[in-house]
C-alpha cells in the first residue's frame, strides 16, 4: 500500500506554496465563483483525511451545501481544465527544473459499470486483470521531485462503441479506442506541439508495443525519448567495429551480452531510498531499428543496465539521443524511480485515485485539481 510522507512540512512554507498555486493557476478561471470553488476544492483535497471524494471533502469543509456547489464545479460546470494543466507545467518548469517527462500508468479499481472508462483491464505491472479505470499521467520529473501535469483516460472498445454510455458520461466526439502506448505518445506529442514549455525527453515503457510505430510518432512530433524495451525486441548492431555487426537482426539482450566488455560503472540517485547514491554497470551500443517497408532503418542507441554483473542485463532501453553519454542516459532512465516513489508517497494523499462520478469531464477536472494538490505536497516536502 502507498505510504504517507514520513516527515511533517514547515507549515508556513507549505501554506505559501498553496497560496502561490492558487494565485498563479486559478486566476485563469474567468469567474470569481469558480476561483473560490477551485481553491476550496484544492484545500479540501489537501486537508480531508482518507478518501478524497466530493462528499468527504464537503463533510470536512461544511456539509451538504458545500457538496452541492463542489459537485457542480467538478462535474457540471463548463470550465476548461487544459489551460490550468499548461500553467501547472510552466509553474513546475520555473520551480523544479524538470529533466524529463515520465509516463506513468495508473490503475483505479472500481465496482459497478457506470463510471467513465470502467471495464476489465490488464495491468502489466500487476500481471493480472482488474475491474476499473485505466489512465496515463505525464509527470515532470527531476531527481528531487516529480508531479503529474497531464492525463489521458484509456477508453476501451465497449465505451467507444456504445453511444448511450458515451452520452451518459459526456465523452467527447472524436475519441477512439487507443492502447496505453498510443495514449502515451498522443499525450506527449500534444504537449510538445501545443504547450508553451521546454520540450524534455520522454521516458516511457514500450515493452508491449510496436517500437517503430511509437518512436516514429515521437520523432515526428519533435520529442526525444528513452523507451524501455523487452529483451526479445530485435535490432541490428550499427557499428562495424562491434561484435554482432554482421549477424543481422538480434534480440537486444543478445546484443548487450556481446558487448558487455564495454560496461562502465554509472552513479545515480535512488529515489526509493532517500536519493542515496548507487552505482551499477551500464553500456550503450549503436543499433538500427527496422522501419516500415520502403523506409530507411533508424539509427538509435541501445542502453543496458546490469544490477548483477554475472547475470543478463536487468533493464534495457532504446533512445534517439545518440549524443548523450551512458551515464547521462541511465540517470534519465532512473527518473522513473522518482515518479514511482512520489506516487507512492503522495498520490493517494492528493486524491489521484479518488474521483467518484460518471463524467469524463468531471474526472479530468478532478485529476487537474489533484495534480495541483500533488504539486503542493511535493514542493512542500522538498522545501
Amino acid at each position: 500500500m502507498p505510504h504517507q510522507l514520513d516527515a511533517p512540512f514547515d507549515a508556513d512554507v507549505y501554506d505559501d506554496i498553496v497560496a502561490e498555486l492558487c494565485t498563479v493557476l486559478l486566476s485563469l478561471l474567468s469567474r470569481r465563483d469558480r476561483r473560490l470553488r477551485a481553491e476550496q476544492y484544492l484545500r479540501g483535497l489537501l486537508a480531508t483525511p482518507g478518501r478524497k471524494s466530493i462528499r468527504n471533502i464537503a463533510a470536512h469543509l461544511g456539509g451538504p451545501a458545500v457538496e452541492q456547489s463542489l459537485q457542480h464545479f467538478i462535474s457540471s460546470s463548463v470550465w476548461d481544465w487544459r489551460p490550468l494543466r499548461m500553467a501547472l507545467a510552466d509553474y513546475l518548469e520555473q520551480t523544479a527544473t524538470p529533466q524529463a517527462w515520465v509516463i506513468r500508468p495508473i490503475h483505479i479499481p472500481k465496482a459497478g459499470k457506470h463510471s467513465v472508462g470502467v471495464d476489465q483491464h490488464f495491468a502489466p505491472h500487476l500481471g493480472q486483470v482488474f475491474h476499473g479505470q485505466q489512465a496515463l499521467g505525464v509527470w515532470l520529473a527531476s531527481t528531487e521531485l516529480s508531479a503529474p501535469v497531464n492525463w489521458r483516460m484509456i477508453l476501451p472498445e465497449p465505451w467507444i462503441n456504445d453511444p448511450e454510455r458515451r452520452e451518459q458520461a459526456e465523452v467527447p466526439e472524436g475519441l477512439r479506442a487507443e492502447s496505453a502506448e498510443e495514449c502515451a505518445v498522443s499525450a506527449v506529442v500534444q504537449m510538445a506541439q501545443g504547450w508553451n514549455i521546454p520540450r524534455r525527453p520522454v521516458l516511457l515503457d514500450l515493452r508491449r508495443d510496436r517500437i517503430s510505430t511509437a518512436t516514429g510518432r515521437l520523432t515526428a512530433g519533435g520529442v526525444h525519448f528513452v523507451a524501455r524495451v523487452s529483451p526479445s525486441c530485435r535490432m541490428a548492431v550499427a557499428d562495424p567495429a562491434l561484435p554482432g555487426y554482421r549477424a543481422g537482426s538480434l534480440a537486444v539482450q543478445r546484443i548487450l551480452e556481446l558487448i558487455k566488455g564495454m560496461r562502465v560503472p554509472v552513479a545515480w540517485r535512488d529515489a526509493a531510498h532517500g536519493n542515496t547514491m548507487r552505482t551499477t554497470m551500464a553500456a550503450t551500443v549503436p543499433v538500427t531499428l527496422p522501419g516500415p517497408a520502403g523506409t530507411r532503418s533508424r539509427r538509435l542507441l541501445l542502453l543496458g543496465e546490469w544490477t548483477s554483473p554475472a547475470q543478463p542485463p536487468s533493464q534495457l532501453w532504446v533512445t534517439d539521443m545518440t549524443h548523450l553519454s551512458v551515464g547521462a542516459l541511465l540517470r534519465i532512465a532512473k527518473l522513473n524511480g522518482r515518479v514511482e516513489e512520489d506516487f507512492a508517497r503522495i498520490g493517494d494523499r492528493a486524491g489521484l485515485r479518488d474521483f467518484v462520478g460518471r463524467s469524463f469531464r468531471g474526472w479530468h477536472r478532478h485529476m487537474t485539481m489533484a495534480s495541483m494538490a500533488h504539486t503542493a505536497i511535493a514542493l512542500g516536502a522538498a522545501a
